[in-house]
């Protein structure tokens, strides 16, 4: 299934291709203040419809995730990184989704600050 999102002002727009079966809830110290709800897909499932350029970047502690940003609004609407098998991979906020009813989505907790 294809889904479209954005950014709340719509300078950052995508595709991503793939079945929600459940949603990620981070504590780490960026996610917790986000509130993030994170959907792992591999790298390629990610299109943009906008120019990458249309994004910032912010990277933090161990430097494996770009977490990309919208300089007008500030929507986290995905981040980048890397599998533990070395493969490409994209989080998305799944609240950065259209027509997602967030209530069906099961939510597993993750303890990112204990790493």
């Amino acid at each position: 299934m294809k889904h479209r999102g954005s950014c709340h002002c719509g300078k950052i727009a995508f595709e991503v291709e793939g079945e929600i079966e459940s949603g990620l809830a981070c504590n780490c110290s960026i996610c917790q203040r986000k509130g993030s709800l994170l959907w792992f897909v591999p790298r390629a499932h990610l299109q943009l419809l906008t120019p990458e350029a249309a994004a910032s970047t912010y990277i933090f502690n161990k430097h494996v995730i770009k977490h990309k940003f919208c300089p007008n609004c500030g929507m986290h609407p995905y981040a980048e990184g890397v599998d533990p098998k070395g493969n490409p991979v994209a989080a998305i906020n799944i609240r950065c989704l259209e027509d997602i009813d967030l209530e069906a989505i099961p939510v597993h907790h993750y303890d990112g600050r204990a790493l």
